[in-house]
Parts: structure tokens; sequence; C-alpha cells
């Protein structure tokens, strides 16, 4: 689905992506796990194509709606309209405009795109209900404005309950557990597992710790470092780093 070919990119002048090769197969869970700036966080939103992020070589293929296609000639919005999600670290704040307005304007528009009908209110309304009870996020919190005042796990499960919502193809999801409680995490890792585990869909898992693969079983896990893929395992291998760290292991 993800097929990734020694992609480099920098930022600054200052490269970040140094030869990162990756594929990721319809169906897969993968997770990426590295130490601070390795360039995890960098990958996401080259996928993502978040201005600022040049990419210097290399190649990604993505299986979209109508075929192969090279994602880094997509412009982000074509990108979320083709079927990829990027779940941030931290989720923005934005002042003004209601989840509900945000949300039902966001699938519309990607649904136009696609040559779909758009949704209508009460179509929208229950879609959002539905998946805001898979997350136990208080529908009434949609009505609020988008994470404003929201607690750093409230806004992990709204950002869950929009791609949900939008019901991508592949998602991206960078430290998706950062600044989550044990509670809110199982509830977050569960309502990955609810959405994106599915024979045609797939999903890169970006994170430190192995806590949250506890839930979200991943069928692989690599290690980034210095831009590069280093080590490709089974779910064993996180284990292994929280055991031992990235330096053990990487040296193993």
């Amino acid at each position: 689905m993800l097929e990734i070919e020694n992609l480099t990119a920098e930022i600054d002048g200052k490269t970040i992506l140094n030869g990162l090769t990756l594929t990721v197969p319809a169906g897969e869970v993968h997770a990426i796990m590295g130490p601070n700036g390795a360039g995890k966080s960098t990958l996401s939103y080259v996928l993502g194509g978040r201005p600022g992020y040049e990419v210097t070589g290399g190649s990604v293929r993505f299986d979209g709606p109508n075929g192969d296609c090279d994602l880094l000639d997509m412009e982000p919005h074509e990108r979320a309209a083709a079927g990829l999600f990027l779940g941030f670290q931290y989720p923005v704040e934005i002042p003004g405009v209601s989840n509900v307005q945000f949300l039902r304007e966001a699938l519309n528009s990607q649904r136009k795109a696609r040559g779909e009908e758009p949704l209508t209110g009460g179509e929208f309304l229950k879609l959002a209900k539905e998946k805001s009870a898979l997350l136990k996020l208080d529908p009434e919190m949609l009505k609020r404005h988008v994470n404003v005042g929201f607690s750093g796990g409230e806004k992990k499960r709204a950002e869950m309950v929009q791609m949900g919502i939008l019901d991508p193809k592949f998602a991206v999801l960078d430290e998706t557990d950062s600044g989550l409680d044990i509670d809110a995490l199982r509830v977050v890792g569960e309502g990955i597992n609810s959405i994106m585990r599915s024979p045609d869909k797939a999903v890169l898992l970006i994170t430190h710790y192995q806590r949250l693969l506890e839930v979200v079983k991943p069928d692989k896990v690599s290690i980034l470092s210095q831009g590069r893929i280093v080590q490709t395992g089974g779910p064993e291998l996180a284990v292994r780093l929280e055991e031992e760290g990235y330096d053990a292991v990487m040296a193993a």
C-alpha cells in the first residue's frame, strides 16, 4: 500500500531523512521506533506534505483510490482525499471553528474530490456520534471549538474520532500515545484497532514506547536511526527496545 524507496529530505538545509526505505502492505500495522532526532516526525510530515520539508531524493508510491500513484507529486489535500491520514503528536487548536463544522467540511470535501455525494447534516451527526462513542468521547464536545480547552487525552481521542469519520486507507500516527494516561491509552489504542484493522487498510505507527503496542499489536517493528531504517523485526523487537534500550539493541 505504501512503498518508500531511498527517501531523502531536509529542513532548513539540514538533512534529516537519509536514504529511508520501507514498505507497508495492506492489512499491516507497522511500528516505527527510534531515539530522539532520528527523523520519525520528519517522516510523518514528509508523507503528509507539510510545507518546509524538502524532499531531495527517492520516491513514495501509494495505492490510492485510482491505483498506484506518486505521493510526493500530490498536494496535502489530494493526499488526504486519496485516503492518507496524518495524526499529530500535538494536535492543533482552531479557535472559532467547532469540531462539527470542521469535521463535516473535511469529510464532504474529500467525498467531493472522490466524486461522492456529500453527507446531509443528519447523516453526518449520526456518523459523528457513532465514532465518538467508539472513543468514549462525549458528543457534546464536538460542539466546542477544535481542541480549545481540551486536555491532552481529549485531543488525542478527538483526533481518533476524526480518523474514524474520515475513514482513511492509510494512517500515519505520530506518537499518538504522547500525553495519555493508562485509561486513555487503552481507549485510543482500541479505537485504532476498530477503525484501521482491516485487510484493505494499513497503519504506520510512530512511538517511543512499547506500551501502546501492547494494545495496538504491530505486525512489524522497525528502528529508525539517523534518518534511515536500521533494523526490522516482529513485535518482540519493541519489547527488547523497552528492556535494553536503542544502543544495546542496535549494537547486537
